[in-house]
């Protein structure tokens, strides 16, 4: 018995859930067909009798941003989860990225020696072949906890580095990169140890696009703490693989528009590159604001490389704060956040992005700054106005605050105690920093009397995120999970990509059909 084929039609959706669905299938490609019915859409050729308007290829997350990015870093999404201070970037967050193919950044910034010590051994145990990155953040106040994180970036032998709030290249910063670099058999460069540079000015993205200074190799040399060689090969790289861009985002930021901040340091880049013929192309990355898929979209056709995501993972359940700041950061809007006076920047007057909403923090700390710059120290503080930080602030006498600062230094920094003793005025800022520094500790391990001083390091990309997430699945707490967010926004990166694509070939679809929405792992898109 002979069996006559049978030849099926593939199916053109017409409806805006099928077409939605065709659009999500970013691993096949996408016809857009004039119909009797009027646009339809299909994964797969047609039959002759529908006219193609448009066709767009495959799209997958893991095509977005630069191959270069992701092969030298040996992830599989060009996605970074930058670092967030105090271990709120945790130990959990970091393997659970690792193993989801993203790079994620340790919030070692703040954090004693000793803990940044257990989570590199943790690290090296359970994610001994997977790709991760330890934040080292300038330290203007504190030269001898840059020192000391250095030092231990290098006994745990940490592959990358993500470098933030530098205002200049410091000798250890540029000691990581050196000591990193040997010469190949063929006398190529091999980077040992990779820096991804988070900048908001062009000066700063220069400084670290180009080669290390030679007087500072030279000073390390002498010092004995890299080669001869190694300040030689020190010429031929830049200092930074990669340089963030980094926009209106939390906690150190200069609030600049990301649509603004990225063409300018695109050119710079471009500029250095040209002028000293690199092998490799310096990647660039965006981060700040990018909470939805249309964010990181937008990102992507700027010419990013790679996108960092920072405050949305705060909301994530392995990330390290409390349920408590978590369920602030669940009700945040686009408008709920404000700058405030930076602990470790304090006397500069640097400022960081924070949470507004449900905290009196940011008010209390420019109030704490305006009273530095107007007194010469605690003493010269009127009687009243000492009384009422005392009561409301501090909520416990200035001298105490003092003891417990005395105690904190002793052991991590003595020089501080004897600046301050020498000037009244470093001591009123010390004292002062103590309310800043702690009003971070509350909010990570959720200190119930204490929720008015919450201060949450934010930007108003989790306003977005949490608007994006209305009515879904990841509005729930419980169901924030850091690689679960990452691969929704890089798909629906892709999603919004495909419809932009179909934009622009002229092809306008219903709102219905555009906006990608996150379900859960398993369900039908």
């Amino acid at each position: 018995m002979t069996t006559t084929p049978t030849h099926t039609t593939p199916p053109v959706h017409t409806d805006p859930a099928g077409i939605h669905q065709v659009l999500a299938t970013l691993e096949q490609p996408c016809y857009i067909i004039n119909t009797p019915h009027g646009i339809g859409a299909s994964n797969t050729t047609p039959s002759p009798s529908g006219r193609i308007m448009t066709a767009i290829g495959p799209l997958p997350p893991e095509q977005l941003g630069c191959s270069a990015f992701r092969t030298r870093h040996r992830i599989t999404h060009a996605y970074m989860a930058g670092a967030m201070a105090g271990g709120i970037a945790s130990e959990e967050l970091v393997i659970a990225l690792a193993r989801a193919g993203v790079l994620a950044s340790f919030g070692a910034a703040g954090l004693l020696p000793g803990r940044i010590d257990r989570a590199l051994t943790r690290f090296a145990a359970e994610i001994p072949a997977l790709p991760y990155a330890v934040n080292l953040i300038h330290s203007p106040s504190e030269d001898a906890l840059e020192r000391e994180g250095v030092e231990l970036l290098l006994r745990h032998r940490v592959r990358c580095v993500e470098a933030s709030a530098f205002m200049d290249l410091t000798p250890h910063v540029v000691r990581y990169r050196a000591a990193g670099l040997s010469r190949t058999p063929d006398g190529r460069v091999h980077v040992g140890h990779r820096i991804v540079a988070k900048v908001s000015r062009a000066e700063v993205a220069e400084r670290f696009m180009r080669p290390a200074p030679e007087a500072i190799t030279a000073d390390l040399v002498a010092r004995g703490l890299i080669t001869a060689e190694q300040a030689e090969l020190a010429r031929r790289v830049p200092m930074a693989d990669d340089v963030t861009a980094e926009a209106d985002s939390g906690g150190h930021t200069d609030r600049r528009p990301l649509t603004a901040l990225f063409p300018g340091l695109l050119r710079v880049r471009d500029t250095v590159q040209r002028e000293l013929g690199y092998g490799q192309r310096i990647g660039l990355g965006a981060a700040g604001g990018i909470g939805t898929p249309r964010a990181a979209a937008a990102a992507f056709a700027l010419g990013a490389d790679y996108i960092v995501v920072g405050s949305v993972h705060q909301s994530c359940l392995e990330s390290g704060t409390s349920e408590a700041t978590r369920r602030l950061l669940a009700g945040a809007g686009l408008a709920d956040f404000e700058m405030a006076p930076a602990a470790d920047m304090f006397e500069l007057g640097v400022e960081l992005q924070v949470l507004k909403k449900g905290t009196l923090f940011p008010m209390r700390a420019k109030k704490l700054y305006e009273l530095y710059k107007a007194y010469d120290g605690v003493e010269a503080l009127p009687e009243e106005t000492r009384g009422q930080l005392e009561r409301q602030v501090f909520r416990r006498p200035l001298d105490d605050v003092w003891a417990d600062v005395e105690e904190y230094f002793t052991r991590r920094d003595p020089d501080q105690l004897l600046r301050a003793r020498q000037s009244p005025r470093r001591r009123m800022a010390l004292v002062f920093r103590w309310y800043l520094g702690m009003a971070s500790r509350w909010a990570v391990t959720g200190e119930g009397e204490r929720t008015a001083d919450y201060q949450v390091w934010c930007g108003p990309a989790m306003g977005g995120f949490n608007e994006w997430v209305r009515g879904s699945y990841l509005a729930a707490l419980e169901n924030r999970r850091a690689a679960d967010v990452a691969r929704h926004l890089m798909r629906g990166a892709a999603f919004t990509a495909r419809v932009q694509q179909l934009a622009w070939n002229g092809v306008r679809l219903p709102a219905a059909c555009t906006e990608y929405v996150p379900v859960p792992p398993g369900e039908a898109r």
